[in-house]
């Protein structure tokens, strides 16, 4: 198949491009810095020859977005959505211009348009979307419009002759530098990756070879269209995420950390604590009642898979730089 992957640059476009690229698939990735002979460049807002790529493709995964690890300031608010917004729309104009438009558009989402919870999880029949609880900071909400001003620029976008999936994923967990696997890890290994602010809110998560598989399923499968949940089946509360996490890096204490001492960290690497407190305790209802089957449904196991291919990557990295020529 010929797979168009505009923003394919960030780290889950890293992850499906190697995946889908070494699976024999054409994958063609839309960047604003193209580095590879098949790049594209595009600005995400308007028509380009980039468009031409889009016509004749068997598929088109948007993940274009300014990236949420950031200080959540008005400033990277707005560039969040315009980025989110403005991609979606021009993709959609991209696909509603072509004359062999593609098969199947799968858009990105976020799994952070449910709402702040404990008390059950959020799939797409039973969900609240967020917004509107009490007891959070405001700008929480202006997150949960940025997820539903994404999905609606997909949901309006005039493609009759392709079918639109708009794909709420939680986070993405892979061993490649940089990533929020990555993150929480070092974070392990410096023993500070105890409970934060009590620990209680909830993690949602999907490994990232559980990830290429639900993109190739949903691909495949044509009947299933809209809002589809991308989460592992037990999503943890913090503390109990990060405690596996640890004794995965045979890391026996983590420090904990008061919301005020999260704030403090949050603004010293420069991201923000609703990344750390918002409870999203996300399920893949859909996805599972259309037959699909998580490899990696335990935290345990994938945490501990994640952290072998790491340690790998990290000894073939210095083994490489320690070698002569």
């Amino acid at each position: 198949m010929k797979i168009v992957l505009p923003g394919g640059t960030g780290q889950v476009g890293t992850v499906l491009d190697r995946a889908l690229s070494a699976a024999g698939h054409e994958v063609v990735v839309l960047t604003r810095r193209p580095r590879r002979p098949r790049d594209l460049a595009w600005d995400g807002v308007t028509l380009g020859p980039w468009a031409e790529a889009v016509d004749g493709a068997d598929v088109v995964i948007n993940l274009a977005g300014r990236s949420v690890s950031c200080r959540y300031t008005p400033e990277n608010l707005r560039a969040m959505m315009g980025s989110r917004v403005d991609s979606a729309r021009v993709v959609g104009e991209a696909v509603a211009s072509a004359r062999r438009p593609p098969k199947v558009w799968l858009q990105m989402s976020t799994a952070t348009i449910y709402a702040h919870r404990f008390d059950a999880a959020n799939d797409e029949a039973t969900g609240a979307i967020g917004g509107t609880e009490s007891g959070v900071p405001d700008y929480w909400a202006y997150s949960v419009e940025i997820a539903r001003n994404w999905e609606r620029a997909q949901t309006e976008a005039a493609t009759p002759g392709t079918r639109k999936v708009a794909l709420r994923a939680a986070m993405v967990m892979s061993p490649d530098r940089g990533g929020v696997f990555d993150m929480l890890s070092r974070l392990a290994r410096l023993g500070l990756g105890g409970p934060v602010a009590g620990g209680g809110q909830y993690v949602s998560w999907i490994h990232d070879e559980d990830f290429v598989r639900a993109v190739e399923f949903l691909i495949a499968r044509e009947d299933v269209e809209g809002a589809v949940n991308l989460a592992a089946p037990g999503p943890l509360p913090q503390r109990d995420f990060m405690r596996v996490l640890r004794r995965a890096w045979g890391v026996p204490v983590g420090l904990p950390a008061s919301r005020w001492m999260a704030e403090v960290g949050a603004f010293v690497l420069r991201s923000d604590t609703e990344l750390l407190l918002k409870s999203r305790r996300v399920v893949s209802g859909r996805l599972e009642d259309a037959g699909f089957a998580f490899a990696h449904d335990g935290w345990e196991e994938a945490a501990g898979d994640l952290v072998r291919r790491a340690r790998g990557a990290r000894a073939g990295f210095r083994s490489s730089a320690g070698a002569g020529g």
